[in-house]
């Protein structure tokens, strides 16, 4: 395929939120003694803090919820799961994680030495809808910001994946075109159907080889896959 342009999504793609979301949360419920509020473990409170965030993050991305109400609300949700109904506590530790969490410099296996081949081949470009100042200190500290032209932020756009209309703002940002672009992300409705939509070619990241039966141009389970695609 004659790409020119590849358009990564960043988090669950490239930077491990996953893993990095864990160490944080994990030093976080130790600083915060969080034991002697009745909650067992960091893994007790990690569990269902995930699924709290997971759904709010779609809910921000359909427009249902804002940046703040996402932010202030998903930490005091999972407290009150344990009977901690103290919102000055989940604000704190919420200001907290937002600060140190991007610090973390956790990535998805073969992602620099990716990185580093495909800079010489195409132009590279990242579309997200994480915040636009979380998502460059994500880069910067885990050192992968070099490697691209734009960073291109839903807050910056003024439109969350999938609508069609960020990733027409990349494909303008960027200079390039539909034909010789390339959307690659984890995510099968924000990168891989917003991008199909978009009408770009897409690449699915799917290293938990999920089933889905969604028509997609490539797909991996590993980064390293890419050096045999482009």
């Amino acid at each position: 395929m004659p790409y020119e342009h590849i358009f990564f999504d960043l988090d669950h793609t490239l930077w491990d939120l996953e893993t990095n979301s864990r160490e944080t949360l994990t030093e976080l419920f130790i600083e915060f003694k969080l034991s002697e509020s009745g909650i067992n473990s960091p893994h007790d409170f990690i569990k269902e803090y995930l699924h709290i965030n997971d759904r709010m993050w779609v809910e921000y991305r359909k427009g249902l919820i804002d940046k703040n109400t996402l932010r202030n609300s998903r930490f005091h949700e999972a407290f009150q799961l344990f009977g901690i109904n103290n919102i000055l506590l989940a604000e704190k530790f919420g200001n907290e994680y937002v600060k140190r969490g991007p610090l973390k410099t956790n990535l998805f296996p073969h992602t620099i030495e990716v990185l580093q081949y495909l800079e010489q081949k195409y132009k590279l470009h990242i579309i997200t809808n994480g915040f636009e100042e979380v998502q460059h200190l994500k880069m910067k500290h885990s050192r992968i910001d070099k490697y691209f032209l734009n960073i291109i932020t839903s807050e910056a756009a003024g439109y969350k994946k999938p609508d069609i209309r960020i990733f027409q703002y990349a494909i303008k940002k960027a200079n390039a075109t539909l034909a010789n672009s390339l959307m690659i992300g984890d995510n099968l409705e924000a990168d891989i159907a917003g991008a199909r939509e978009a009408g770009l070619h897409q690449l699915f990241f799917n290293p938990q080889k999920e089933k889905h039966s969604q028509q997609i141009t490539f797909e991996i389970n590993n980064l390293n896959q890419l050096f045999y695609i482009l």
